[in-house]
Order: C-alpha cells, then sequence, then structure tokens
C-alpha cells in the first residue's frame, strides 16, 4: 500500500480552471517512486481518466479517503518497468490478489497476459476500483497462508503441479462425468441447458486426458533437464527447438478448457441451483465448482509462474 506523504496538495483551495493544471504540474515533477497526495471535496475519478490518457499507465492511484466530506487520493509515480504488469504477474507476486480478479470475473490464469488496464477495458469495469481494492490488505478468515511457489525450483513445481493438481483432474473428472451424465438425464428435459453442461464436461475430459500426458512425458521432464543442466554447466539438444514451441501448444489447450469452464459457469448462472434441486443436482454443482477454483490455481502456476521461468532459463543457456 502506498503511504501519504506530506506532499499534499488540497484542490479546495484552488480555483476551478486551475486545478488539472496544478494537480498535472506538480505530478510531473514527481520522480519514480514518489507521490502526491490531493485533498478534494467531491471524488475526484474524472482527473484519473484525464491523467492516464495524457501521461499514460505511469502512476498508481490510492483512495486514502472517500467521503462523504473529503475525498483524499494518492498518486504515485511508478518506478521503470512497473507499469506494464499483467494480471498473471500480479497473481504470481501475491496469490490473494486472485480473490480480487475473481470476484469481477477477471481472468488472471488463462488471461493471465493482459494488463490490468486491457482486462478492465475489456470487461468495461472502473479500473480504479479495481486498484483500489488491490492496494487494500486482503482480509482472510482461514489464517492460510499462500505456498511460497515463485521460490521453488521448477521441479519441485513441476512435481508439485502434477501431486496435487494432475493427481485431482484425474481423480475428480471421473465423477465429475457421472453426476453430469446423471442428471443430464434426470433434469436435462426440464433444465435444457444441462446438456450443454455434460457436452463441455467430456470435451474437458478429453482435453485434460491428454494434455496432462503430454506434461508429464514431455514438457516438465525438459524443463527439468533445463534446470539439471544449467547446474551442470551441460546444454541437451531440444526435440522441438525451443521451449516456447509445447508451452504455446500447452497454454492453448489450457484456453480451451479455461474457455468451457466458463461457459459452464455463465450457463448455470454461476452454479447457482434451481429450486427442489436434488442430492446429484446439488453434488454435480459443488464439484464444477470446485473444480474451477483447483483448475484457476492449476493453470496459474503453470502460465504465470513455471513457464515463463522456464523460457527465462532457457535463454541463459
Amino acid at each position: 500500500m502506498v503511504q501519504a506523504t506530506n506532499n499534499i496538495l488540497n484542490v479546495t483551495l484552488l480555483e476551478p480552471r486551475q486545478k488539472h493544471p496544478t494537480i498535472f504540474a506538480r505530478f510531473d515533477e514527481l520522480l519514480p517512486g514518489e507521490s502526491l497526495t490531493i485533498h478534494n471535496d467531491h471524488d475526484p475519478k474524472p482527473l484519473y481518466y484525464q491523467l492516464m490518457g495524457e501521461r499514460g499507465n505511469i502512476f498508481k492511484w490510492e483512495y486514502l479517503e472517500q467521503g462523504p466530506v473529503w475525498w483524499k487520493v494518492t498518486i504515485s509515480k511508478k518506478l521503470p518497468g512497473e507499469g506494464d504488469e499483467t494480471l498473471g504477474q500480479i497473481a504470481a507476486k501475491d496469490l490473494s490478489k486472485a480473490a480480487i480478479f475473481k470476484k469481477h470475473g477477471l481472468d488472471f490464469c488463462c488471461g493471465g497476459k493482459q494488463t490490468l488496464q486491457e482486462a478492465c477495458t475489456e470487461k468495461g469495469l472502473d479500473i480504479t476500483t479495481i486498484e483500489n481494492e488491490l492496494n487494500q490488505p486482503v482480509k482472510t478468515t482461514t489464517g492460510a497462508t499462500a505456498l511460497p511457489y515463485q521460490d521453488w525450483s521448477l521441479g519441485f513445481l513441476a512435481d508439485f503441479i502434477v501431486n496435487t493438481h494432475h493427481a485431482y483432474v484425474r481423480k475428480t473428472l471421473p465423477e465429475l462425468r457421472s453426476y453430469a451424465d446423471k442428471v443430464m438425464q434426470v433434469h436435462g428435459s426440464e433444465h435444457t441447458e444441462l446438456l450443454r453442461v455434460y457436452s463441455l464436461t467430456e470435451e474437458i475430459n478429453a482435453e485434460l486426458s491428454a494434455h496432462l500426458v503430454k506434461e508429464e512425458k514431455i514438457l516438465f521432464p525438459y524443463i527439468k533437464q533445463l534446470e539439471a543442466d544449467k547446474f551442470s554447466g551441460t546444454a541437451a539438444s531440444s526435440p522441438f527447438g525451443t521451449v516456447q514451441n509445447p508451452i504455446n501448444m500447452m497454454e492453448m489447450e489450457h484456453e480451451l478448457v479455461g474457455k468451457n469452464m466458463e461457459e459452464i459457469r455463465k450457463i448455470t448462472h454461476n452454479y447457482t441451483l434451481p429450486e427442489g434441486a436434488c442430492a446429484s443436482y446439488q453434488q454435480l454443482f459443488r464439484l464444477l465448482a470446485e473444480f474451477e477454483e483447483d483448475l484457476q490455481i492449476h493453470i496459474h502456476l503453470e502460465n504465470n509462474i513455471l513457464f515463463p521461468k522456464a523460457v527465462a532459463l532457457e535463454k541463459t543457456m
């Protein structure tokens, strides 16, 4: 969170025609990492869009107070390279931010290559609201601490993905397919979207069944070998050119599965059960919600952490 500084400008003391020019002039005087805090008697959100339009994505905007009497905002000039963070990079640094992305329907795993600005524009969301939430400490009720994925070796992370997320997919998909079929057979005539849920579940099963094998038999062993070669000072030849080639294929398959899950969530209205839903119906929707939750973390660990690190490592060889 940005800390308030002594560089404060009370905008209410300025003539209306001098307000924005004065703020712009004070902002332009800031060095990277420095901040200006403005005090106003109404929400200065129009200033955000003007500043973004005329200066670009080179600042951070944090509300310190939002009415009803005072609106106080700290505007910080970003450090070099800080302005183009993607959703995936933000989540990779702090996975607790993923809860905010999910709340607003922002895809941080398959769509993790988008910047926050791009994602909000595409979804028609107010970026100031999202940034303000991202700047606040995330409150958790479980006391759980995110695992230090970024600190792990590539081999350890790959093994974790296989033993945790691949194992979950293999354990859960048969049960999920069974319930999707059963509930469709019983309730499909009344709730026709269940036919599509079943079809999409079968597509997910077919895609992931082959996908997991390709990762476990080809891509992950090569990434482990890259890491071993780095330590030994050798460089084994690649059967597929650069590691980016199979990564591109894996990311494309992630996107296909992600789109299928997104469609299921949409046609079920975020897994909202109809009145009087039977136990099987309830179990199906519970499994779908849990499967999507696990899949998001699964893809995030690969797309946003494992794969970029493997590409970067290969470039040093």
